[in-house]
């Protein structure tokens, strides 16, 4: 066996140990990022991080400047299935708005009408969010130490293949195909501006 084929095997042999064992140390992360992403693409079509509930209710009207009383409120509570509010506020003459935990409720006392509205978090999404956004202090090191894996996770991954699908004979059609579609974007996005 030649020398140069056995360098080369080498170098195939650790390629194929780095891009595996990277591909199985990251794979959480590669998931987590991926169902961001998604989401995250589609941020002007919905809420990626909370869904947000909204009811219409009726009470009695009332004249500006009413205080009501707790058991009053209580009532308005049952209304949109609260027990308690954790604070009233009267941000005019003519409203009433109670606070829960992730929701509010804005009563209009002339025309009677409320409007309540809830928050909730959309697990996975959210925890998904929070690291692709590094939210949490420090992680952007971490998110580095990733990008940094996934260019080696790419980069074995050429030299893993060998003869015909190898990356400098039928895989280099499949690696030009890949590059023209981020060229083609940037490129149409300079036109388009």
């Amino acid at each position: 066996m030649s020398e140069g084929k056995n360098g080369k095997q080498k170098i195939t042999k650790a390629s194929r140990v780095i891009h595996r064992d990277l591909g199985y140390f990251f794979l959480g992360l590669i998931i987590a990022y991926s169902i961001s992403g998604i989401a995250l693409n589609h941020v002007d079509d919905w809420n990626p991080d909370f869904v947000i509930a909204k009811k219409n209710i009726t009470v009695q009207p009332q004249a500006a400047g009413y205080k009501a009383d707790e058991a009053t409120l209580l009532s308005y509570s049952a209304l949109v299935g609260e027990e308690k509010h954790k604070t009233v506020d009267y941000p005019t003459d003519d409203q009433i708005k109670l606070y829960y935990d992730n929701a509010t409720l804005h009563i209009y006392l002339a025309s009677g009408k409320g409007e309540y509205e809830s928050l909730r978090k959309r697990h996975v999404f959210y925890e998904a969010n929070v690291l692709h956004r590094n939210s949490l202090k420090g992680w952007k090191w971490i998110s580095d130490i990733f990008a940094v894996a996934l260019i080696l996770i790419a980069l074995t991954g050429l030299l893993i293949p060998q003869g015909k699908n190898g990356p400098l004979r039928g895989g280099k059609w499949y690696m030009a195909a890949g590059l023209l579609l981020p060229a083609g974007a940037v490129t149409l996005f300079y036109l388009l501006t």
